[in-house]
């Protein structure tokens, strides 16, 4: 699936396309708040990570490697997340919360960043360092429907965008330009359910 193939003016691969085809449907799927969205994140993930390790990308084929896992946990979550494991409400952050999200992608980045420059041959190592980070703090709040995995997603896609333009992969850039529009579309879907949530647990306890 490596030979290279042109579509709609794009050079790219059948594997690049496989992986850009399921990675739509679990944004897509990731908006509607339907858990089989992850099992199209444990497909896509495994053929992006091959995709990126032709593209020298280590940072992020390893955190495809991390998505799986956390896909698998993701998917539980949603499922049976809550406190009376029932099904997973959107919610939002505390200032505290947002404040441990913030420190941890830094501290995943320096650590990242250290490993690819030191241990492998990228010729961007803050780049990939700083975005695999960031992906895995997105991947983390959307497994606990946290609004602000959204938030993350819109920063990371619009900086992906650029990498993987400098990367040759025209294709995975046109990708993360769409996941940008579909990140926007997901933060006020999730919005409003958030607002629904509320208005019927306030109505619960007015009866």
């Amino acid at each position: 699936m490596n030979e290279s193939l042109t579509l709609f003016g794009l050079a790219t691969t059948p594997l690049e396309l496989l992986s850009f085809a399921l990675s739509v449907v679990t944004v897509w799927l990731n908006i509607r708040q339907n858990h089989w969205a992850w099992l199209f994140a444990i497909l896509s993930s495994g053929l992006y990570g091959a995709v990126f390790f032709q593209a020298k990308l280590y940072g992020d084929m390893g955190l495809q490697l991390v998505f799986i896992t956390v896909s698998i946990w993701g998917w539980y979550q949603w499922l049976h997340g809550d406190d009376t494991h029932e099904r997973l409400p959107v919610t939002q952050l505390t200032a505290r919360g947002r404040a441990a999200a913030a420190l941890a992608w830094l501290g995943a980045f320096g650590l990242l960043a250290w490993f690819l420059r030191s241990y492998t041959d990228t010729d961007v190592p803050f780049a990939d360092g700083f975005l695999t980070a960031g992906s895995l703090v997105g991947q983390v709040l959307l497994s606990r429907k946290r609004l602000e995995n959204w938030h993350v997603w819109i920063i990371v896609d619009v900086l992906y965008v650029g990498l993987y333009l400098h990367k040759g992969l025209v294709l995975t850039a046109v990708l993360y330009g769409m996941f940008v529009l579909m990140a926007v579309a997901g933060l006020r879907a999730w919005r409003r359910s958030m607002g629904q949530d509320s208005a019927a647990s306030a109505a619960m306890v007015l009866k």
